[in-house]
């Protein structure tokens, strides 16, 4: 399932996502308005516009966990972004990689979102109880996370690293 990444690969990943200039920024109505419209439609607790940063998996947004970020070595999101297509848990208990998760999360289903061809995170649900996720909900999934690509999309990654390097001057 894992798709192998060459060091390179994951650093253009990486320079991709830090040119963005997202991480650890204040919140963003933008994005809290999809995680919110993401947790009433697929009635879960825990919807997310998560960031797979080098060492940890940080929320842009987040409605249901207070958390803004965990290790990337407990991340579902890391794997998710590792694969084409959505990553589907509906019960982590049967997934050996997860079975001992310590957020006690028991489903899982998250969506790749690609910024200037990158994978950088995922459109995430979760809840703590196994859940179906049928091909309907998949579909509604992909629908959601290409809102937040389409927020992802306005930021041009020239102007991004043009004003990072003018407030280092």
């Amino acid at each position: 399932m894992a798709e192998s990444r060459t060091p390179e690969e994951e650093r253009q990943r990486v320079e991709v996502l830090h040119g963005l200039q997202l991480l650890d920024t204040p919140k963003e109505e933008r994005f809290d308005r999809i995680t919110r419209l993401a947790r009433r439609v697929f009635d879960v607790p825990i919807a997310a516009v998560s960031l797979v940063d080098v060492d940890r998996t940080w929320f842009k947004s987040c409605v249901g966990l207070e958390d803004l970020e965990v290790p990337r070595t407990l991340s579902f999101c890391d794997h998710a972004i590792r694969q084409d297509g959505s990553l589907i848990i509906p019960d982590t208990q049967l997934d050996a990689r997860f079975v001992d998760h310590p957020l006690g999360l028991r489903f899982y289903a998250g969506r790749p979102l690609t910024a200037h061809g990158r994978r950088i995170g995922t459109l995430c649900l979760m809840d703590y109880v196994p859940r179906e996720f049928g091909p309907e909900d998949r579909a509604s999934l992909y629908d959601v996370a290409r809102l937040v690509e389409a927020e992802l999309d306005t930021v041009n990654l020239a102007e991004a690293w043009l004003t990072a390097a003018e407030s280092r001057d």
